[in-house]
Parts: structure tokens; sequence; C-alpha cells
């Protein structure tokens, strides 16, 4: 299987970056995209030139670290999976593949396909946290929760914290990743106690860190590998305006 790169190469964060072409033909189809990447950065090697930085970790789809714009899609053209579980077999051969990291003010590009998520890592300590004794499991339902409530919860907690939804909003909007972590703790009792002072102060560092507003176009919801409903994002104004107003 042959395929055309174009690939975004940039030597470091000051660096001018610039698209460079590969004619690469060791794909396969059973290859994930990740691997087809690996097979190219051995040729690379092997003839003396500087392999692509990409990120990847778990390459299970649990740590998100893998994002990248493919063909213009945050993680490929496939909804619901993140880039490592993006499989060769979804592209044809001899096709033109353009691949280029996130752009976000607030995900500088470190190198080639990399780049720095941290700031999401900031705006999940400034407030994504609950005050709880920790020691002994506590007995079962000791605390009643509503069933529903306790799965919107769930779905909620799933999120990775990739940055696909910051990659895919035209602002760059980070509102439903911090729609996710304000769900995940706002539904349960135990999350009520900083409840206030968590909304305001991930809204607060979100801002500071340059993500831009939420337009309500759909489109991180739809690129999203965990499937994260936007629903969160009405839950996040709520809760937003009533630790506001109170």
């Amino acid at each position: 299987m042959k395929v055309k790169l174009k690939i975004w190469r940039q030597k470091n964060a000051v660096s001018k970056g610039k698209f460079v072409t590969y004619d690469f033909d060791g794909a396969s189809p059973e290859m994930s995209f990740l691997e087809m990447l690996d097979a190219l950065n051995t040729t690379l090697i092997q003839k003396g030139d500087n392999p692509v930085a990409f990120d990847s970790d778990c390459r299970e789809g649990i740590c998100g670290a893998c994002g990248m714009y493919i063909n213009g899609y945050p993680n490929g053209p496939v909804k619901g999976i993140t880039t490592c579980h993006l499989s060769m077999r979804y592209f044809k051969d001899g096709q033109t593949i353009v691949v280029e990291p996130w752009r976000a003010k607030a995900f500088p590009v470190v190198k080639d396909l990399i780049v720095d998520r941290m700031a999401f890592d900031k705006i999940q300590t400034a407030g994504g946290f609950i005050s709880t004794n920790v020691g002994s499991a506590p007995d079962a339902h000791a605390i009643p929760v509503n069933k529903s409530k306790a799965d919107d919860a769930f779905d909620s907690s799933i999120c990775i914290g990739c940055g696909t939804c910051v990659a895919a909003c035209k602002n760059a909007s980070a509102m439903l990743f911090v729609s996710a972590k304000v769900s995940q703790y706002a539904l349960f009792p135990q999350g009520k106690i900083e409840a206030k002072e968590r909304v305001k102060a991930m809204i607060q560092t979100m801002d500071e860190l340059g993500f831009g507003n939420c337009t309500n176009t759909g489109a991180c919801e739809a690129q999203c590998p965990k499937n994260i409903s936007i629903i969160n994002i009405a839950r996040l104004n709520r809760e937003y305006f009533s630790a506001k107003i109170n």
C-alpha cells in the first residue's frame, strides 16, 4: 500500500514549520495510523533523516496523547476513535494524507506533530477535585445518589482530556472539556462542597490560558472520541451563573 504523506515538520516551538512530502510504500491496511508513522520513521532513520516526532503512550484509546489533524479532521475521518485506533484500511492506495498538529493558542507546537497540552492540566488543577476523607472504603449506598445522575456523571468522567474538542472548534474552545470535568463532580453530593469555587476557578483559568468561547456549533461533540455530550456545556453554564449570582 503506497501513500503520499504531507506532514508538518517544525524543529521546535520557536522555529517556522512547513509541510514536507514523503512517498511511502511500506503501509498495509492492517496497520494503525501510528504504526504506519513508526514504519515511516524507520525508513527515515535508515536514510539518516530525522524521524517525525509525534505523541503517544497507551495506544489503546485511553490516554488521548496521540491527537493530530488528519486530512482536516481531528484524529482522522472516522468518528468516535483516537488516532491510535485509526486503521490504514480507511485510506486508499495512492491517497494523499495531510498530517498536522492541533492549531490552538493554548496548545503551542513543541515539535512536528507534538503540542503542549499542559493547559488542560492547569484547568484541572484549578478546581477539579473534591474534599473528602480518605481511608477505608465507605459502606455501599452510604450517600444515596440518583441512578440517572450517577450515569450522567460517569458519562462525563470518561473524558480523556485529549484536546480533540479544542481542535475541532473554530474558536479553539475548551468548554466541552471543562464542562465534563465540572459535571462529573457537580452531579454528586460529594462535589457540592466546592461547587461554586470550582466552576469559577476552572472557567477563569480557561479564559486566562487563551481558549476561545463556545458558539454552539457542536463540532466538539461530533469529533469527541469518547462522545462527550454538549449537554454538559449547558450544565456548566448553569453552574457558573448560579455561582456568580449566589
